[in-house]
């Protein structure tokens, strides 16, 4: 059996490498496209007590492919806060935590690209458990993707005897602008408070982040030829509005990482870089 503490070393090095990987890959696509050397800017930051914790992100900017492209990865500890401590399993019996995670959200420059975005992460309370997910954000309706979209999510909990459904449910479920009565894009899938039998767990997240990057590859490289009109961009910049107010309402990870003490320039990375509203 596999102590506690081994786990918490196993799922930081986790992250720290699909970190790594997830901003290799991306910059692999994107100066093939450019033959330039462009670069993600990274920094570290902690927590007010160094000793629990923090975190490195990474971002690119201003690419052909992608317009801003955010990578960060955490390992973070303390006491919740009271008003907070009913909200996340296990911490209403023990409020002292430990967290590690990586979420990526890539908005890109072609409007025909759909925004993607997918998180996974380990916590420990009185409890320990695995939640993440991925899901696409289009700003113009294609069929064709959304079927290669679902389905490639499906193998990866098939693969693992994970119920697609439940998870596709509760993305759709938990992706939904309920001020606005829509959906935020075309779904994906969500999990949280995967509780039981670790080493299958951990399995079912490395292969979400794996697929996380095959997938986005593929989307990416069946459109970053096609042209675009200026229309379009508008219809991107507005779709863009509705991605932020989910961001700044209804996120979990958002309000996760401003009740731990997260970096507040880390936390609002995933918003986009421009948009609009009506």
């Amino acid at each position: 059996m596999i102590k506690i503490e081994e786990k918490k070393n196993i799922m930081n090095n986790w992250f720290d490498y699909l970190q790594s990987e997830i901003c290799n890959q991306f910059l692999d696509l994107e100066n093939k496209l450019t033959k330039k050397e462009k670069n993600f800017k990274s920094y570290s930051w902690h927590k007010s007590k160094k000793e629990e914790g923090g975190g490195k992100s990474c971002l690119l900017l201003n690419g052909k492919i992608f317009e801003k492209v955010g990578v960060n990865k955490s390992t973070v500890s303390g006491k919740f806060k009271k008003n907070f401590q009913k909200k996340i399993l296990g911490a209403n019996k023990n409020p002292y935590y430990w967290a590690s995670g990586i979420s990526v959200v890539a908005h890109m420059k072609n409007p025909k690209i759909p925004a993607v975005h997918f998180n996974t992460r380990f916590i420990v309370t009185q409890k320990e458990w695995f939640g993440g997910g991925i899901d696409a954000t289009p700003c113009l309706k294609d069929l064709k993707e959304k079927k290669f979209f679902h389905n490639e999510l499906r193998k990866i909990c098939n693969n693992n005897k994970k119920n697609y459904n439940k998870y596709k449910n509760w993305c759709d479920k938990y992706f939904f602008l309920a001020h606005r009565n829509e959906s935020r894009g075309i779904g994906g899938i969500f999990f949280d408070y995967e509780l039981n039998n670790w080493e299958k767990n951990f399995k079912f997240v490395r292969d979400v982040g794996l697929g996380f990057i095959e997938i986005t590859k593929t989307l990416i490289k069946n459109k970053i030829k096609k042209k675009w009109s200026r229309k379009e961009k508008e219809i991107q910049l507005l779709k863009r509005s509705r991605y932020t107010e989910f961001n700044i309402l209804y996120d979990r990870g958002t309000k996760f990482g401003l009740n731990s003490g997260g970096s507040i320039k880390s936390i609002l990375m995933s918003l986009p870089p421009k948009l609009k509203w009506e």
